[in-house]
């Protein structure tokens, strides 16, 4: 149901998640907006996506989601091109701030699943007013126009901007013509690989992040932090920090200490200069040997196998890992005595908003959130710690701030994916898996006493961190293969750790274990991988990706020794991929991953192009999480601190050859964003594995 708003330009929306139950009728008014400079915020109905036609001829829909270079505002916009037969180039798709209701969270690869009906719903009952108006205009019949480059057309050559109809398209309540969305066969802009719309915006410098924004009175500030995990301030001397140029403040900040100067540069001297006396976090005797320990005491035991059936078991270690975004945590902060405003990048900005007002002591309502585009996140923005703690620096410092955390402070301090251990256990008989459980134990991801959060409860907030629960009792892959009874359990370690949900969860780590596990069956029983995967797949689409990899990829070619094919699937979030890899490991202890084939169903790919970004993104994380990319944990604190260490993949280890498949249908969206990362992890470990003649158990392989 889409909403006409009382408005003096041609504005609709289109609930989000919304409770109520809308009115009767095709075209519900909806309340009356509270007026503001923006009518786009409609107050009554801040749920809804919400779409104006400005007589500029622009179309501005503001996304209650967030563009961390996922290409969402891209596909939004070709979702609303394509029903309103405007220019892409026309379409402007801001960020919205924070509501006070509704669902404006960013994750679980849900974005473009959630906004392709609403987003079409919208566009087309424009676009069928915008023809109404026409026709009544020109005194034709609504069916004889049409609409083409954000204008509507009449037969005899007559032509108008969709900004000239705007205002009398608003005062349409019943259109002539049809309000409904397209049906496939005829997307023309949907399904056609598209450069993003903010491409120039990016590689120009023109595209604004938090670090890039100018805010009155804001000045760069940076924080001193414990050299262990949780560590807490005893003294601080900042006499000398104080007596340096350039610095306009010095405050105790719940992470540290907090220096606020005229420069980053000067604000990094004088951090520099403090002297501060650290008490040891609650892990200072831990380091990874123990965590390792306590993960595999953690796992349940494994059931008794059916009788008569052969075993191929394996144990799998996970490290840490760091999300490790390109663009810094950064949030510019100006909290006043009765109220606060703050600019970030959040992936839940309502939450952040509740937290923020909390953690300062002002009402919800008195604190303003901007979303500001992020530069990459894998799930690190869905929390808010920065954005927090500049708000109470910004309190403490009773003036505006612009807080960054350095990369060190984010690998050190920041959220981490948790460090796991994995018992599988897959029982054969008469050449088939009748068995197949999976047990497990991670560190807990409830840990709330970390330094800034700890500094929350005590101002009053219980904060409960926007990451994804344990893992449940079931493996990952309960409905992908025909293996008999499947079953499985979790236990987990506590540890005071900063942890957060990473890119794929706990997928990530669960299916790369399977699948490697599956080669290994396959191995027991002297099948080739990919047939055996083959007569095993319960879902012919995910057999069919499977297919589709194994031919683009000249499966079971010959080559030299030290090299060889690897190969995995994933089914989730609606959609299914399937990856094979070639590997050089020549030199086992430094392989190099020379060629990646992926193919993903994932229904209707509204921008193949930016479907491709996102495989080509996951298939790095696979290739680095799988070989180089891990956290140590040295004596309670985080040995990385910088891409020189946490070794991402860089250029030199990307693969010589990439080559994504997007596999056909008329289906709705499902997912993609984080579907690709177990099925590159897999195949680059199972490629791993025949190349080297080894059986890989701890991951990453070099650490």
């Amino acid at each position: 149901m889409v909403y006409s708003l009382a408005a003096s330009t041609l504005t609709v929306a289109a609930p989000l998640g919304c409770d109520a139950a809308p009115a009767e009728g095709a075209e519900p008014t909806a309340p009356a907006p509270r007026r503001s400079s923006d009518v786009l915020v409609t107050g009554a109905d801040e749920e809804m996506l919400v779409l104006e036609v400005t007589e500029a001829n622009r179309v501005v829909v503001r996304l209650p989601r967030v563009e961390v270079g996922q290409g969402v505002t891209t596909a939004v916009a070709m979702m609303i091109a394509e029903e309103l037969d405007a220019r892409i180039a026309d379409v402007e798709i801001p960020l919205a701030g924070a509501r006070s209701r509704g669902n404006q969270f960013t994750g679980g690869s849900s974005s473009v699943s959630s906004l392709y009906g609403p987003a079409r719903e919208l566009a087309a009952l424009a676009r069928a007013k915008l023809v109404t108006a026409a026709a009544r205009q020109w005194r034709l019949p609504a069916r004889f126009l049409y609409t083409r480059n954000t204008r509507v057309c009449a037969p005899d050559g007559r032509s108008a901007t969709f900004g000239s109809l705007t205002a009398s398209a608003a005062r349409i309540t019943r259109p002539t013509v049809s309000s409904r969305p397209k049906p496939a066969s005829r997307h023309r802009v949907i399904g056609r690989p598209t450069t993003r719309i903010d491409a120039r915006d990016i590689v120009t410098g023109k595209a604004q992040y938090a670090g890039d924004l100018t805010v009155a009175g804001a000045k760069p500030t940076v924080v001193a932090r414990p050299p262990t995990l949780g560590g807490k301030l005893v003294s601080v001397d900042s006499r000398a920090a104080r007596a340096m140029p350039g610095v306009h403040a010095v405050v105790k900040a719940a992470g540290g200490v907090a220096v606020v100067a005229d420069s980053f540069h000067h604000a990094l001297q004088a951090r520099d200069a403090l002297r501060i006396t650290w008490a040891p976090g609650p892990l200072a005797s831990l380091s990874d040997a123990e965590i390792r320990s306590r993960l595999r005491a953690a796992v349940p035991r494994l059931g008794t196998p059916p009788r008569g059936s052969a075993q191929t078991e394996g144990e799998f270690e996970f490290a840490f890992v760091s999300h490790a975004p390109m663009e810094v945590l950064t949030a510019v902060a100006d909290v006043r005595a009765d109220r606060a405003e703050i600019w970030f990048s959040s992936q839940t900005p309502m939450d952040a908003r509740d937290s923020i007002a909390s953690a300062v002591g002002l009402p919800a309502s008195k604190v303003k959130v901007h979303v500001i585009r992020g530069g990459g996140s894998f799930g690190r923005r869905l929390n808010h710690d920065a954005a927090i703690e500049a708000a109470l620096v910004s309190k403490a410092a009773r003036r505006p701030v612009k807080l960054m955390w350095s990369r060190a402070d984010d690998i050190r301090h920041g959220r981490m994916r948790p460090a796991s251990h994995h018992r599988i256990r897959a029982s054969h008989a008469g050449g088939r898996v009748v068995a197949f459980s999976h047990v497990l134990a991670s560190v807990s991801e409830s840990y709330e006493g970390q330094g800034l959060l700890s500094a929350q409860g005590r101002a009053g907030n219980t904060v409960t961190p926007a990451v994804a629960p344990a893992p449940g009792p079931l493996p990952s892959d309960d409905g992908l293969y025909n293996f008999g009874r499947v079953s499985g359990d979790s236990g987990s370690v506590e540890l005071a750790m900063p942890l957060g949900a990473w890119r794929s969860v706990d997928s990530g780590t669960m299916r790369t274990a399977e699948e490697i596990v599956v080669d290994e069956v396959a191995g027991s029983l002297g099948k080739d991988p990919v047939a055996f995967r083959r007569t095993t797949l319960r879902n012919k689409s995910v057999r069919a990706v499977l297919d589709k990899v194994a031919d683009a990829g000249d499966w079971g070619r010959t080559l030299p020794a030290g090299r060889a094919q690897g190969v995995a699937v994933h089914e989730e979030y609606g959609s299914c991929v399937a990856c094979l890899v070639e590997i050089d490991a020549g030199d086992p202890k430094n392989p190099r991953v020379t060629r990646v084939v992926m193919a993903a169903d994932v229904g209707t790919a509204v921008n193949p192009r930016g479907l491709e970004a996102q495989l080509m993104g996951t298939a790095i994380d696979g290739i680095s999480t799988v070989l180089r990319a891990g956290l140590h944990i040295d004596r309670g604190a985080v040995r990385e601190s910088s891409y020189a260490d946490f070794r991402y993949a860089r250029q030199r280890d990307a693969p010589l050859r990439f080559e994504a498949h997007i596999m056909p249908s008329r289906r709705e969206p499902g997912g993609a964003g984080e579907l690709g990362v177990p099925a590159a992890a897999g195949a680059v470990a199972n490629a791993y594995a025949r190349a080297t003649g080894t059986r890989p158990r701890r991951f990453p392989l070099t650490f």
